[in-house]
């Protein structure tokens, strides 16, 4: 066992963690955060995606002793009191999500993605970085389309997002 101290979602909190616990693991088993999805534990479908040290990354593929002293973010830390994020409203209002299940990992990553691309952002490269975030239910269009408004308010004048041609 060892010792895991973290600031999660603005609190410092710590536990102890046998050495092989994945960080998605000790989120939500743990810490009690299950907003961030455990859903192949390979790596391949996003689903845990939180960020690190302001970061996206995939919590299944980092161990929780790995992530000590870091700084991290999930989904249950993003909004502010009531208010949504962003990207959150973002999805809400152009129905980004369906079952739900993916979409902690999905509004994860967008944030990540708007705040790496402060040109702003289009089409193509919104599906590109979405990439390693698997949706069952949706073709993905309200996604894209949730994403490029998200990035429109967030960026405001300085960086619109670019309307795909």
């Amino acid at each position: 066992m060892s010792d895991v101290s973290l600031m999660v979602n603005g609190k410092r909190v710590s536990g102890a963690a046998e050495d092989r616990t994945l960080l998605v693991h000790f989120l939500r088993e743990n810490l009690g955060l299950t907003g961030t999805h455990v859903g192949c534990d390979t790596s391949q479908c996003g689903a845990c995606v939180v960020h690190v040290d302001g970061k996206a990354v995939k919590s299944c593929t980092m161990l929780a002793v790995q992530a000590s002293g870091s700084t991290v973010l999930t989904i249950e830390g993003l909004a502010n009191g009531a208010d949504l994020h962003p990207v959150q409203a973002a999805f809400k209002e152009h129905h980004g999500l369906q079952c739900g299940f993916c979409t902690p990992g999905m509004i994860m990553t967008a944030t990540d993605m708007i705040s790496r691309h402060p040109e702003g952002l289009d089409e193509a490269t919104v599906r590109a970085e979405l990439d390693g975030n698997i949706c069952r239910c949706t073709g993905y269009h309200n996604i894209v389309k949730a994403i490029l408004a998200a990035s429109m308010t967030m960026k405001g004048s300085k960086g619109k997002a670019k309307q795909a041609a």
